[in-house]
C-alpha cells in the first residue's frame, strides 16, 4: 500500500464571490444540490461560511448556524477530484474549532444512511447517533431517511 500525503489545505471565510465555485462544486458531489442562491443567503444570514483552498483553488467548503450554545453543520463538502486525501476530515476538524470559538458546546448534523462514507468520518471524529429524521431528505426514488448525529464539545479539544 502507498500512502499518500495530504496536500496543503487552508480555510479562510467565503465571500460572495466564492459562491459561483462553491455552487459548482455542491453541483457536482451531489444529486440534490443546494442552488448559489442558498449558499448567497446562508452568507447574508451570517451563518460562519468557509472554504477551503487546496493548490489555489477551492477544493471544499462548509456551513455552520451557531446558535444558542448549539452548531448545527448545514453543508459539507470536498470536491471530487480531492477527495480520498484526508481533506474531508482536516475541513471537518477545522468547522469544529468554528463552531468553538463561536460559543458551541455541541454540534449536531445529519447524514444520508446511504453515505457511509460521511458516516464513518463523523464516527471517526466522535459524533454519535441520537436520532433518526424521516423522510428527511429527497432521493431518486421519494425521499430518505437522515441520521442525526451530535457531538459534546465541552471536553474534547482537539
Amino acid at each position: 500500500m502507498v500512502a499518500v500525503a495530504r496536500p496543503h489545505a487552508e480555510i479562510r471565510a467565503m465571500r460572495r464571490d466564492d459562491v459561483p465555485i462553491v455552487a459548482a462544486l455542491e453541483a457536482a458531489s451531489y444529486d440534490f444540490p443546494w442552488t448559489a442562491g442558498i449558499f448567497s443567503d446562508c452568507l447574508k444570514a451570517g451563518h460562519p461560511c468557509w472554504v477551503m483552498w487546496v493548490d489555489g483553488i477551492i477544493a471544499g467548503y462548509g456551513v455552520l448556524s451557531v446558535a444558542a450554545g448549539e452548531a448545527h453543520v448545514l453543508n459539507v463538502c470536498v470536491g471530487p477530484h480531492h477527495r480520498g486525501l484526508g481533506l474531508g476530515r482536516f475541513l471537518f476538524r477545522r468547522l469544529l474549532d468554528i463552531a468553538r470559538w463561536n460559543g458551541a458546546a455541541r454540534v449536531f448534523l445529519e447524514v444520508r444512511p446511504s453515505n457511509p462514507v460521511a458516516q464513518s468520518l463523523y464516527r471517526s471524529i466522535g459524533f454519535e447517533e441520537i436520532g433518526r429524521r424521516p423522510k428527511y431528505y429527497p432521493a431518486k426514488d421519494g425521499r430518505e431517511d437522515a441520521i442525526v448525529m451530535a457531538l459534546d464539545l465541552q471536553d474534547r479539544s482537539e
